[in-house]
This record gives structure tokens, C-alpha cells and sequence, in this order.
């Protein structure tokens, strides 16, 4: 069985106060985009292992162990008593870039297991449980624009949020944000300055200046170069330009397909663009 998960980007993003947890409660819009990777799970033949990972495309960081679509398959494995099976991920989600591609793995994996194994598992259920594998997993379970709250994982869906037949142009410059760059400048808001549910509905040409990510006050200074990327989508007339989540990836909203060759105005970086339906 194949799948292909899809990454998303953030419209907003406000970090409000500390939780007693020690993460802080957020309040963001996901909006799911069709850059995707390729998931597939094959009976595994010729081995004792309970399960096996192969990675192509994209290079994926890290012990097999901790990848998040090897977490949902054996936490599901030792409940259901899965067969041993052969994971297999093409990558093609940028890491390190706020677009959520390893939490949409995650997800994917765990509907594609439910069906194919006949697990029953209700929407809401598989919810819970990626929930508690990463704050944004659940978003991709309905994968419709979403308004987030807590840490991400509190989700109101919001139809009337739509980009349909815009054009997109993600850029993810050859660096990569970690969470403790992202958080370490970042100054927290007691409210959001304004309603993203409200402003999201209005035309994209009149966000600019008004939906905003808190993450780019901490990000840029430290990595002037996003911020670069940020004013060239501009430059080429984007109706709204951000960086996505805590970064590294910015995406650009335009009308028109933009003309120009992306791929030398950004050099060494990752560049994707699609229209939007």
C-alpha cells in the first residue's frame, strides 16, 4: 500500500504565554500544501526483524529507531500484533523547515496501517495518540486548514480559509532553525494581536503587515538569509510572503505563476512551487 503525505505551512503564528509544562501555547492556521513524500509498506520477507526502514530521496537525520513513522508502526505492532513489515520513505518534505513533513509522515503512516490491517481505529482515536507523538500530527488526519491552539494539537477546522487557484513558492535555503534558535529570542504575547480566523477570510493582498509569525523576530537575525529569501518573494510581487512554523522554509502567495528561474534567483536552496486548488 502506497500513501503521500503532504506537507503543510503556518498562516500566523503567535506564541503566547509558558504552559505549566514548560512548552508554550501557541495559536496558528495550518493549511495543508501538495509538496509530498512517498510512503509504502511491504510484507517483509527473508528476515527475523519485526520491521525494517529504507529511506531514499531527502536525507533523514537520526537512529531508525526514532523516526516518527517507525514510532506510530511499532507502538501499533506490539498492540495489534502486526506482521513484520518493510518501511519505505522517499523523501521529498525538506527537514528542519517548518512544514511538518515528519508529522504527516507520522500520521499517513498510522491511517495506512489502520486500513490495512483493519484496525478500526476512529478518527478522533488516531488523534489522540499522534497527539502524544508530535503536537502537529493530528492536523494531518482531516488535512483541511485548521485553526491550532495549546501547543498545536487543539484544532477548529476553518473551511472558509481558502488559496484556491493561487500560486505557492516554498524556499528552504540550505540551513536548517532548531527549536531552541527559535525559541531563544522569541518575546511571548499575553493574546494574539489579532483574530487569524477573521483576517484569514479576508484577501490574501490585504494580510501583509497584519498576519505575522512570531518566529521571524528570533529566526532572521540569526539566519539573515531567510529573511533575504522573505523580501526577494516580495520583490517578485507575492501577495504574501512568511517563513513557515519556526523555520527554515518561506513560502510566497501569488496570483500568477511567478515567470522568473526560481532556481537561480535561489541558489542552493530547495525550491518548490504549485498551484493551489
Amino acid at each position: 500500500m502506497v500513501v503521500y503525505p503532504n506537507a503543510k505551512i503556518n498562516l500566523g503564528l503567535y506564541v503566547l504565554n509558558v504552559r505549566s509544562d514548560g512548552l508554550h501555547n501557541l495559536e496558528t492556521v495550518f493549511f495543508p500544501v501538495p509538496l509530498r513524500d512517498t510512503l509504502e509498506i511491504r510484507p517483509l520477507r527473508m528476515s527475523n526483524a519485526p520491521w525494517e526502514l529504507v529511506l531514499a530521496g531527502r536525507r533523514v537525520e537520526g537512529e531508525p529507531k526514532d523516526n516518527l513513522i517507525v514510532r506510530v508502526f511499532t507502538s501499533l505492532q506490539e498492540e495489534f500484533h502486526l506482521p513484520p513489515t518493510s518501511l519505505y520513505l522517499d523523501k521529498k518534505i525538506p527537514t528542519g523547515a517548518g512544514l511538518g513533513g515528519g508529522s504527516s509522515d507520522a500520521a499517513f503512516m498510522m491511517m495506512m496501517l489502520n486500513e490495512a490491517f483493519d484496525l478500526n481505529l476512529s478518527k478522533n482515536e488516531m488523534k489522540r495518540r499522534l497527539s502524544a507523538i508530535g503536537a502537529d500530527c493530528a492536523f494531518f488526519i482531516d488535512n483541511k486548514p485548521a485553526f491550532a491552539t495549546g501547543t498545536g494539537s487543539e484544532l477548529s477546522p476553518l473551511p472558509a480559509v481558502s488559496l484556491k487557484d493561487k500560486w505557492l513558492v516554498l524556499v528552504k535555503p540550505p540551513c536548517s532553525v532548531s527549536t531552541r534558535d527559535a525559541y531563544a529570542d522569541v518575546a511571548c504575547r499575553q493574546e494574539s494581536p489579532v483574530d487569524l480566523r477573521e483576517i484569514l477570510q479576508k484577501p490574501v493582498g490585504q494580510w501583509r503587515g497584519v498576519v505575522t509569525n512570531d518566529f521571524e523576530h528570533s529566526v532572521f537575525p540569526r539566519y539573515p538569509l531567510i529573511g533575504v529569501i522573505k523580501d526577494t518573494l516580495y520583490d517578485m510581487h507575492a501577495l504574501y510572503a512568511s517563513m513557515s512554523g519556526s523555520g527554515s522554509a518561506v513560502f510566497g502567495i501569488f496570483d500568477h505563476q511567478p515567470y522568473s528561474d526560481l532556481g537561480a534567483v535561489f541558489k542552493d536552496c530547495f525550491v518548490f512551487q504549485s498551484r493551489l486548488i
